[in-house]
């Protein structure tokens, strides 16, 4: 059983790779360094006169996104009072029992 878990058991497999250096960028990154827009893409980014009517809701959406905003900080501040509250409860009731044991 101790022959499992033994340590060059283990690492047998990492004995084959060779400790070098940190390993190059160019592994992880598909474009590698910055590479300016080329045409394609440029026309891609710019606007669209045939689309400017679908953003028209722009306004309403960003409203949206504000109002979301601010119910997701009012909830998390009402779950954090609630969550305060009955800790400061359950300390009342704690040193309530105590009290009565020590009289």
């Amino acid at each position: 059983m101790s022959s499992l878990f033994s340590k060059s058991n283990l690492f047998s497999s990492l004995r084959g790779i060779p400790q070098q250096g940190p390993l190059p960028v160019e592994l992880f990154s598909r474009r590698g360094f910055h590479v300016e827009p080329g045409a394609r893409e440029k026309a891609l980014l710019e606007d669209d006169p045939a689309l400017r009517k679908f953003k028209s809701h722009k306004k309403s959406v960003v409203r949206a996104k504000k109002i979301g905003d601010a119910l997701i900080i009012l909830v998390v501040a009402a779950c954090s009072y609630e969550i305060y509250y009955k800790a400061m409860e359950k300390r009342a009731k704690f040193d309530q029992v105590s009290d009565t044991k020590n009289t």
